[in-house]
């Protein structure tokens, strides 16, 4: 085992409880990374030679590797439930996580904890009230945010699960957020809600609760009201065709049209010196093939003007040439 020898820097391997500590001990005034690994996992080995990368990198950093169920007691007091982990820490206190092989990740967390070295007392305030903003945007950056264990596509936990299966039963419009990505929101979100588990959900920056609350709101009929819905592609086709007096469903827009057809429609509207609003239905594929059945209209472009459909390109042709285009686009029918 390397002890106190100045050799080229390396990757300590930890065999026991006693060693870990007495290493957390002896290096608390460095940043220490811990990788929570075995040997029978390849992703495992990989991260093993980022981390040996990183020593060499980082020669201030003091990287260790404990292989997960060889010391079952330090695996069990960081619940290690997977791996391969990695712990950060700094004056012997856990400061930092990282869950899976996820290499960009790690570099960048330990840059970012490198960079800022053993944190004085006097700099402690500023850095809770840095934690804190940081909270207030996470919780804001969304209408409805969901701070959970994994993503909407991979759950980590029961709990976690059953409240995106909730949220995605009453069609619920929801970001969320990986504690699992990030220890010190995972530990300063529960002291910021006063609320100590996972998963936690907020709307306008405001907290509902865990699963135990949602299901009681689902239960009562509240959780409909509370939450904001994903529109209804209906609703969301109304609100399009209603966003100006004169409104053009094309392929591209004013600047670029993207299609014969298109480019001879904005030709005749730019001619008539009406203002209307243009939509590229190439940008958005539920659009362009919802609002075929919706205006019952099997090509593009199709022109609205105060929310109902007047036609495509023919239609627009034979309008202009008998003079009925003008009155219709400006309502003086």
């Amino acid at each position: 085992m390397a002890t106190g020898q100045h050799e080229a820097p390396t990757v300590v391997e930890v065999g026991s409880t006693g060693q870990f500590e007495e290493l957390l001990r002896l290096r608390a005034k460095s940043l220490v990374v811990v990788h929570f690994w075995t040997p029978w996992a390849p992703q495992c080995t990989q991260m093993n030679q980022v981390m040996l990368e990183l020593a060499q990198e980082q020669p201030q950093v003091s990287f260790l590797k404990l292989e997960a169920e060889a010391v079952p007691e330090v695996s069990e007091k960081y619940n290690i439930s997977s791996v391969p982990t990695f712990l950060f820490f700094k004056n012997s206190q856990q400061i930092d996580r990282l869950d899976g092989a996820h290499a960009p990740e790690l570099t960048k967390k330990v840059h970012r904890h490198a960079s800022s070295s053993t944190f004085p007392p006097s700099t402690k305030g500023s850095m809770q009230e840095d934690l804190v903003l940081r909270l207030q945007k996470l919780t804001t950056a969304a209408p409805c945010m969901l701070f959970m264990k994994g993503t909407p596509q991979e759950p980590r936990c029961g709990f976690s699960k059953q409240m995106v299966e909730i949220l995605k039963k009453h069609s619920i419009q929801f970001s969320s957020f990986d504690i699992f990505s990030d220890e010190e929101v995972r530990q300063g979100l529960k002291t910021y809600s006063n609320w100590p588990t996972y998963p936690q959900l907020y709307v306008s920056g405001e907290l509902i609760g865990g699963l135990d609350i949602i299901k009681e709101l689902e239960a009562s009929g509240e959780l409909d009201t509370i939450c904001p819905k994903v529109p209804k592609l209906e609703d969301r086709l109304k609100v399009l065709i209603n966003q100006a007096a004169v409104v053009l469903f094309m392929k591209g827009d004013k600047q670029e049209a993207k299609c014969g057809f298109s480019k001879q429609i904005l030709e005749i509207l730019n001619s008539t010196n009406v203002d209307y609003e243009t939509f590229d239905i190439l940008k958005d594929e539920e659009v362009r093939q919802g609002l075929k059945e919706y205006s019952n209209w099997p090509t593009y472009p199709q022109l609205y003007v105060q929310g109902e459909l007047v036609g495509g390109l023919d239609i627009v042709k034979e309008l202009k040439e008998n003079g009925e285009l003008l009155p219709i686009l400006k309502r003086e029918n």
